[in-house]
């Protein structure tokens, strides 16, 4: 089915689309972006999945975001507050632009495809999480590069149970549970429990657990 690049964090959801172009691809390569994030231990995690994989990886450094915004994703002396109608670990623009420089690297590396792992159905409230948002810059994308690309979003209907049931049907759950870096506080793994990506995890792997682990 051609050539893809995985926007790869190292987090559940980026690991399990990996493993899902593995499946869908005939060729996978991963980019991950440095940016100055609070839980930086996810490079590390990055790196040793895509090493596991066989999967080439490039890191890109992208901290000059950094320059114009100020956030609790990038500050790490500044509280996690989910009490307005966007929690402050929002980083505007972070996926318009990484997805702007994943499509540089696809069409060098001549990749048809770009897979990010952003969903609507079980996610923090980002706005650039939304299907309209990745359908919009895909024409714009295409458009600005005079190209063909498209933008696979496996996860986007998908609430974190359902994507914990991803994983066990590609048989690595317990592989994606125990090498991903979640956590706010990066924390590998369960992570620390307390921060609003651990719990959403937590509740997900729950929620699957409860209602049919194959465990295959």
């Amino acid at each position: 089915m051609g050539k893809a690049v995985v926007v790869f964090s190292g987090g559940q959801d980026s690991t399990t689309c990996l493993l899902w172009a593995l499946k869908e691809f005939d060729e996978v390569e991963a980019v991950t972006f440095l940016y100055g994030q609070r839980n930086v231990s996810e490079l590390d995690s990055a790196k040793k999945i895509a090493g596991d994989l066989g999967v080439k990886h490039k890191v890109l450094d992208m901290q000059l975001i950094n320059q114009l915004t100020e956030n609790a994703m990038t500050r790490k002396d500044m509280d996690i507050d989910e009490s307005g109608k966007v929690p402050n670990t929002f980083v505007p623009g972070r996926n318009h632009i990484f997805l702007s420089f994943a499509a540089i690297y696809a069409q060098q590396a001549g990749a048809q495809h770009i897979i990010t792992g952003v969903s609507e159905t079980d996610f923090s409230g980002y706005p650039d999480c939304r299907n309209d948002f990745i359908q919009s810059l895909n024409r714009t994308l295409n458009l600005a590069m005079d190209a063909d690309l498209k933008i696979h979003t496996p996860l986007m209907l998908k609430n974190k149970a359902e994507t914990w049931e991803m994983a066990d049907q590609m048989g690595r759950l317990e592989y994606v549970r125990e090498h991903t870096t979640t956590c706010y506080n990066g924390i590998i793994g369960d992570g620390c429990g307390e921060c609003p990506s651990c719990k959403l995890r937590q509740q997900g792997l729950k929620a699957y657990l409860a209602g049919g682990y194959q465990h295959v």
